[in-house]
């Protein structure tokens, strides 16, 4: 009983979800109707990084007409509770602030209205009072005794430390010839897909249950932790997804608390609520990779095997500990050796808090953080030792007959030839012409560099690797976690029709088609006959908590779950088809839409006759067969067990192999990387589809060109979010990208039901480093962090220094600190009134409302204290705020302290000037000031590239208002160049 051959598994097929993506036909959230009465929401959030919320007045935003509710934390209070941490800690992470914001961007409020843009008007009428604390923003200042507690519960910012020991490190150590370490500080970065977040909820409240649609990606571990959150049992949460999902890369994972937040505002309301996310909410509060400080040491003999790790690793999870986290510290646990024998580890993982956006899963996740530092060191050992590195990462690999071979640390290995893959990558990406190429540049005094990079790609995680971060005596309390579960259903109707449904939600990676390919084979049908249902309701299909489409789990698992349960289909189909036509079952074969006689194809019956026998004559189906209609199959990897007493774990069940060459050179005056050529050899096991294996290859170095070079989530010193747009957090584009030279090598896996191993995410572990490796080789760099932007390399190029300015022209003021955003400026004015007139004119309200930029009036609070509503905007983001002026250090009629503030929904800002008085001798005044500003919430992060000129040109603007009010006219230290006051005005910037 069989198939003849494999007609479409292996073949790179034409992809069923083309034709409706390709002619606009795809059916996304926001495609999707919605029912009548559906209101929209829009959410204000917080503009600081670490404030107390004082008070929240809603009034004027409720009396919008059109607006229906205007809902705080302290509304859902009743109807929500917190969302449950992987850890057990006393942080308190809800959906939304009630007391205190830790993040920039954390929801404050929710205006639901009937339509979005009315919603957004009402934010912008919402007044929060706001006492500011210290922020912490850096993971390591984080941990100081004296550094601000986030969550008075913990009592520290660390909320995890836990160490783990295997082999004898410390001996190893000891005993060692060399040693050397590498500390690594791996930034923040995202996925940004091309859809944001959405979700359209509603509640019934007969029977006090919610449905919720949105485009999550999964893990389902997200519906015990949204239904808990919104105090129902799970039975009474109906979470579903769309048809369609644009893109997500691991971050749609994070779209759990909206799933909270805006199924209980519906729940309030009365009402269905839809909320779709924009592109600054997604950058400033959806999901972040973790940022990492890493410390690794190594222990190594004088041919540079090493024998020995000691790694110390901080993870800063941002504001809260948000479900799976903290996954992204533990998913790589068994693979921090990477592709080496080493049998000697020390570990300390430290899980921070800070005034940052809580992380979640990023593309790759967990493995980049470890790569970096691994691969980095690799090739300091080579340095130091005068080897070559390629022959000390072949030196260190496990050999090809350890298969399967059990890391220090838990992991097992299911297959590989790693020596093999690593030689085939060196004749057929051309390793020695790259030397060769290399050796040319630098003679002639250019900057060429080599990079080299070894990755295991883990797949299919292990739900109980979180667990490792727990002791053996939490985990033997709280009960074993383990295991992947994956599940299909292969459904036959009553004319032999067959479809297929996963719990997998495809984000584009083409589900449809693999497992179309896969059912076909195994049932000798047609592709055509086939069809894949992509979209999931957990009121209806099958799923588990482990469910979902994450860690690279597709081939390996979820198509791998469909061919067990499309052949036991057909075994059950073939014992039907045998007892018609007097045949034993295993005697069958299933090819071409029959099932037949191996040895006599002529005595056979259509596959669809005997598909729907159940449904049609179900007296003809052996008794102790039942209907087979069905065929629903769950299935776990045995190999996936719990953490042991000694924290080994198998983390996850896959384990391909990557090994990457990259030459490049760097442009000494513009710091700019041009790749001369990068080769990614692969062994992902089995290959299912080959093109698309090459897009998943070719999708990961996209992205992970963009992590290395161009993409960081940054923040002020103070928590700003300063990377709200495309112009800010830049991604690369198809002209950045360079084409690659892809080669593989197959080593099935025996632990998956196909042989296949995940692709999805290595080149996301694996380019960084590489790249890196290669900067640092031309460089001559000891130490290189990320980004590797032009700006850092040209300075390094340049010996470390920014380039003098050319002759004639003035030296610049040294730039500020990574981080600082101070605006700072000066200037002066020469008027024709007295000092006297000049500082009455600062007392008066009427005057200042003329002369505040964008104000609509002055309130005197006292003598020396304003208020005045004023209109502000820098490019596209326009917003009312409220403004306070005080006067202090007055020194009658020569000088006085002005200092502002402004609050409102847009963000937050704060300046303080000095002014001074001084008589001309003619009557009249000479007015000086300097002033030092800041911007922060949405002007911050949507306009990081423009804030010193609209700096300038406002506050600016008020002191050269104030001189013509007086009778002058501002001196030119005052003023802006002209071509950069019309390239402001151009950009929108306004006052």
């Amino acid at each position: 009983m069989g198939i003849v051959s494999s007609r479409y598994v292996g073949r790179s097929v034409e992809r069923v979800e083309d034709a409706a993506l390709l002619s606009g036909l795809g059916r996304y959230i926001d495609d999707l109707g919605t029912r009548p009465g559906t209101l929209h929401a829009a959410i204000l959030r917080s503009p600081h990084a670490h404030a107390d919320i004082l008070a929240i007045d809603v009034a004027a935003a409720k009396a919008l007409p059109g607006v229906a509710a205007v809902v705080t934390g302290r509304d859902l209070d009743a109807v929500t509770t917190g969302l449950v941490p992987a850890l057990r800690a006393a942080v308190d992470a809800r959906a939304i602030a009630v007391d205190r914001v830790r993040y920039v961007g954390e929801p404050v409020a929710i205006v639901v209205a009937r339509d979005r843009y009315l919603a957004e008007d009402g934010c912008d009428l919402i007044e929060v009072q706001y006492r500011v604390r210290p922020a912490v923003i850096d993971p390591l200042a984080a941990l100081a005794p004296d550094s601000e507690i986030l969550h008075e519960g913990v009592g520290a910012n660390g909320v995890s430390d836990r160490r783990f020991r295997y082999g004898d490190p410390e001996a190893a150590f000891a005993e060692s010839p060399h040693t050397l370490s590498v500390t690594v500080r791996y930034p923040r970065n995202t996925g940004s897909p091309m859809e944001t977040y959405g979700v359209v909820a509603s509640y019934d409240p007969t029977d006090d249950s919610y449905d919720v649609l949105a485009n999550f990606q999964g893990p389902f571990s997200i519906h015990a932790v949204v239904a808990r959150a919104l105090k129902v049992p799970g039975n009474r949460l109906r979470l579903r997804t769309p048809p369609d999902s644009g893109g997500s890369f691991g971050v749609k994972q994070g779209v759990a608390p909206y799933a909270v937040l805006i199924a209980a505002t519906a729940r309030l309301v009365g009402q269905p609520v839809k909320w779709i996310e924009d592109r600054l909410e997604h950058l400033s509060a959806s999901v972040s990779a973790t940022n990492r400080v890493t410390t690794l040491r190594a222990a190594f003999e004088a041919d540079g095997r090493v024998t020995a790790l000691d790694w110390d690793q901080v993870e800063d999870c941002g504001a809260y500990l948000r479900a799976p986290e903290p996954a992204t510290l533990y998913r790589m646990h068994g693979n921090l050796t990477g592709a080496y024998a080493i049998r000697n580890v020390a570990v300390r993982n430290r899980v921070v808090l800070t005034n940052k956006t809580p992380t979640g899963l990023v593309r790759g996740f967990g493995g980049p953080q470890v790569y970096y530092p691994l691969e980095r060191l690799m090739q300091r050992i080579a340095l130091t030792l005068g080897l070559d590195p390629f022959a000390v990462i072949r030196k260190n690999l496990i050999p090809a007959d350890a298969f399967p071979y059990r890391t220090a640390t838990g992991a097992l290995y299911d297959s590989g030839d790693y020596q093999r893959a690593l030689d085939e990558a060196a004749r057929d990406g051309g390793l020695d012409e790259l030397r060769r190429r290399r050796d040319a540049a630098r003679a002639e005094g250019r900057l060429y560099g080599i990079g080299l990079t070894a990755a295991v790609e883990p797949s299919v995680s292990n739900m109980g690797y979180i667990t490792t971060v727990l002791t053996a005596e939490e985990r033997a309390k709280a009960g074993p976690k383990n295991g992947a579960q994956s599940t299909a259903t292969i459904t036959l109707d009553p004319v032999g029709s067959v479809t297929v449904q996963v719990a997998s939600v495809p984000q584009g990676q083409g589900h449809r088609t693999v497992l179309a390919q896969v059912v076909a084979d195994v049932l000798g049908l047609p592709m055509e006959q086939v069809r894949v249902t992509a979209d999931l309701d957990t009121a209806k299909d099958a799923w588990s908590i482990a469910s979902g489409n994450y860690a690279s789990r597709f081939a390996a698992a979820v198509a791998g779950v469909a061919h067990l349960a499309a052949t036991r289909l057909r075994d059950r189909l073939a014992r039907i088809a045998a007892a018609q036509l007097n045949l034993r079952p295993e005697d069958l074969v299933f090819a071409g839409g029959r099932i037949a006689s191996r040895m006599n194809p002529d005595a056979g019956l259509p596959f669809a006759r005997v598909a729907a026998t159940s449904h049609w004559s179900p007296g003809l189906v052996p008794e102790d067969l039942g209907a087979v209609i069905r065929e629903t199959v769950f299935w776990t990897p045995p190999e996936l067990t719990a953490p042991d007493a000694e924290d080994h774990i198998n983390s996850s069940l896959c384990h391909g192999f990557i090994f990457d060459i990259c030459g490049l050179e760097i442009d000494r005056l513009t710091g700019k990387i041009a790749i001369d050529r990068y080769v990614s050899m692969h062994d992902c096991g089995r290959i299912l589809h080959p093109g698309m294996v090459e897009g998943q290859v070719r999708g990961g170095f996209a992205q992970a060109l963009g992590a290395a070079v161009y993409e960081e989530l940054a923040y002020g010193d103070d928590g700003a979010f300063l990377s709200g747009t495309f112009a800010d957090y830049l991604l690369p584009t198809a002209t950045e990208v360079p084409d690659l030279r892809i080669l593989h090598v197959e080593s099935p896996s025996p632990f998956t039901p196909l042989g296949a191993k995940g692709v999805g995410e290595g080149n996301c572990m694996s380019t960084p480093v590489c790249l890196a490796n290669a900067v640092a080789d031309a460089l001559g760099l000891e130490a290189i962090d990320l980004p590797l932007t032009p700006a850092k390399l040209a300075a390094l190029a340049a010996g470390g220094e920014e380039r003098g300015p050319p002759s004639g022209h003035a030296a610049p003021k040294p730039a500020a600190k990574a981080g600082d955003r101070t605006l700072r400026g000066e200037g002066s004015a020469a008027v024709t009134a007295t000092p006297e007139t000049v500082w009455a004119m600062l007392l008066d309200p009427d005057v200042l409302a003329s002369v505040i930029p964008g104000s609509h009036g002055v309130r005197k609070l006292s003598d020396t204290r304003f208020q005045a509503d004023v209109t502000l905007g820098v490019g596209p983001v326009k917003g009312r705020y409220k403004a306070e002026v005080i006067l202090s250090d007055l020194d009658e009629p020569r000088a006085v302290t002005l200092t502002g503030t402004v609050t409102g929904g847009l963000g937050s800002g704060g300046g303080t000037g000095r002014l001074t008085l001084e008589p001309d001798g003619t009557g009249g005044t000479r007015i000086a000031y300097v002033y030092e500003a800041a911007v922060g919430g949405k002007v911050a992060a949507v306009g990081g590239r423009l804030l010193d000129g609209a700096a300038r040109v406002i506050i600016g603007g008020f002191f050269t208002a104030l001189a013509r009010r007086a009778g002058g006219s501002a001196g030119p230290s005052s003023r802006l160049p002209a071509f950069l006051r019309r390239l402001l005005a151009r950009l929108g910037v306004s006052a």
